[in-house]
């Protein structure tokens, strides 16, 4: 299970430095350091980060980067295209 775990980390970060499908990159990071944190309840485990402050931040900032998606200079970006928002006019307005 850990290592499991560690290969699913190293997994997910090498495709989100490489931006290629950074969204499932980043809930499989969440997914592998909670998982990190509850195999380190017992006793000796997967203790890739020292302290429960630093494993939730890290949990954020995966959470962060799967909802914010992939950068402009990205695979997923190369591969998918730029897409711009146009938020329309409202009829209420004068």
């Amino acid at each position: 299970m850990i290592v499991t775990l560690i290969l699913l980390m190293v997994l997910s970060a090498l495709m989100i430095i490489a931006g290629y499908r950074t969204r499932v990159a980043a809930v499989a990071a969440t997914v592998a350091i909670v998982g990190g944190m509850i195999s380190c309840r017992g006793g000796p485990g997967l203790q890739v980060l020292d302290a429960r402050t630093t494993e939730v931040f890290a949990i954020m900032i995966a959470a962060a980067v799967a909802c914010l998606g992939p950068g402009a200079f990205s695979l997923d970006s190369r591969l998918f295209g730029r897409r711009e928002i146009v938020i329309p006019k409202s009829p209420h307005r004068n």
